[in-house]
């Protein structure tokens, strides 16, 4: 009678939900944790509003970033949102269309003598024919790999910031850098009006969300791409790259 009573006023309760955990390393304005506690950036906004629209809650864990891919490949953690290259795809699995496109875009100096010739680059290869050079930081591996190693004459600033100074007094042809970020740099270097975003964009890298093979959310993300195509057409990414990212 008392475990009857018990349960009749005492129901067992639900077995909780499991919960999306994705591993980060902060990397504003994609995905960064405040001194606050919270999460923003767009890449955070976009794949959290994704997955509530299919019922899905995430949690986001900080790593360096090494470390972040070794848990999701191990089976400690289920996600990254990052691009799905060679090596992630043996150990997780993604959709189709990505989330985000991270675009190489081009930027020269002001007045430029040869800016039009600038603005109809198609390709790194026409960089080359055009015998510009490129200004970058050291370090740089996407520079190292697709522009210096193309013989292409590249100058290196010790830092990101300092590369934008560069280009101001002429000291390279062009920038290529993620438009997204550059703007804030630029114009807390004072060299707002010095710089021009040509409108080209070359070899633009894929975001995705990488599900671990062994992760028990793999059923999702067919769901989860047709979500990310709904968001793009009710305005839903506009809305949340227009908080974060300043375009010229």
């Amino acid at each position: 009678m008392f475990c009857l009573v018990g349960c009749l006023f005492y129901p067992p309760t639900a077995a909780a939900e499991p919960v999306l955990c994705i591993e980060y390393h902060d990397f504003w304005p994609f995905y960064t944790r405040g001194t606050d506690g919270h999460m923003t950036g767009f890449a955070y906004e976009m794949v959290t509003e994704a997955l509530g629209r299919i019922g899905v809650e995430a949690c986001w864990e900080s790593y360096p970033w090494s470390r972040a891919q070794a848990r999701v490949k191990a089976g400690e953690a289920d996600a990254l949102v990052t691009v799905p290259t060679p090596e992630r795809l043996r150990y997780a699995v993604t959709h189709p269309d990505p989330i985000y496109m991270k675009g190489h875009d081009i930027f020269t100096y002001a007045a430029h003598p040869k800016l039009e010739l600038i603005k109809s680059i198609k390709s790194i290869d026409d960089i080359h024919k055009a015998g510009l050079t490129v200004i970058t930081y050291q370090g740089n591996g996407w520079n190292d790999k697709n522009i210096r190693s193309r013989g292409i004459k590249t100058y290196d600033a010790p830092k990101l910031k300092s590369v934008w100074m560069m280009l101001a007094n002429h000291r390279g042809d062009i920038i290529i850098e993620w438009a997204g970020a550059v703007w804030p740099l630029v114009e807390e270097a004072g060299l707002d009006g010095k710089l021009v975003e040509v409108g080209v964009s070359l070899d633009p890298t894929p975001f995705h969300l990488l599900i671990g093979k062994g992760s028990s959310f793999v059923g999702i993300l067919s769901r989860f791409n047709e979500v990310l195509k709904e968001m793009r057409a009710d305005g839903t990414m506009d809305e949340i790259m227009g908080r974060y990212v300043r375009r010229r």
